[in-house]
């Protein structure tokens, strides 16, 4: 039924909110303002930069300081990556267990390429992942299909025999346009997107752990 698994990486495959939260802590206390809780920051790491600026100075890109204030915040990131960031409970045995179902495994996410890549081998990820697709590098970013069809070509599978897995309702918007199945997972940070159920996604997961039983079931042995 399945030829391959795609995964967002923020909040999907790692939780990168310690380091992206604390990244923007730094920034605040820079410009003289209180640090904001890890828990206030958390559901905006999904939004990258544009999400945290606005969480912790209620700014947005339209702002004069925005510009500076985001390659700031950029260059702080840059410097602690993978200081606490970590792979969610269960995401190494779900990896697992889609290897040997030889199933290939990818990721697709907005981040740029410039944090991407450096974070996915911190994670020791590079030698086992199929693909890498950023947020630069297709024309456009999700919501847009492009990104996910450019890595369905790299794997060489096809859209209705591959899932996307995500923790925002982009992800969702972006599997479904690229004709793929989705899955959406509770434990994300889970962006501003409204309630879960109302993504319109294929599945909803609580833990790695049900995909990985979920896939079993689907293109285990019979």
């Amino acid at each position: 039924m399945f030829e391959a698994v795609l995964f967002d990486l923020d909040g999907t495959l790692a939780d990168t909110a310690p380091d992206l939260g604390e990244s923007a802590n730094l920034l605040l206390a820079e410009e003289g303002h209180a640090a904001k809780p890890l828990a206030m920051l958390r559901p905006y790491t999904s939004q990258g930069v544009r999400g945290l600026l606005k969480a912790g100075f209620d700014i947005d890109a339209t702002d004069p300081h925005y510009e500076r204030l985001s390659h700031r915040f950029l260059e702080i990131y840059e410097q602690r990556l993978c200081a606490a960031t970590r792979l969610f409970d269960g995401i190494p045995e779900l990896l697992d267990a889609l290897e040997s179902l030889n199933l290939g495994w990818g990721i697709v996410t907005n981040k740029r390429m410039r944090f991407t890549d450096p974070l996915v081998e911190l994670l020791q990820l590079t030698p086992r992942t199929n693909c890498v697709v950023s947020g630069d590098t297709t024309a456009a970013a999700k919501p847009s299909p492009l990104p996910i069809e450019h890595a369905c070509r790299l794997l060489n599978c096809r859209p209705e025999r591959t899932l996307y897995v995500g923790d925002d309702r982009r992800d969702i918007l972006a599997g479904h346009a690229a004709g793929c199945q989705t899955v959406a997972v509770s434990y994300g940070y889970l962006g501003d997107g409204g309630p879960l159920h109302t993504w319109g996604a294929d599945l909803i997961i609580d833990h790695p752990a049900e995909l990985a039983a979920y896939l079993n079931r689907c293109v285990g042995p019979k």
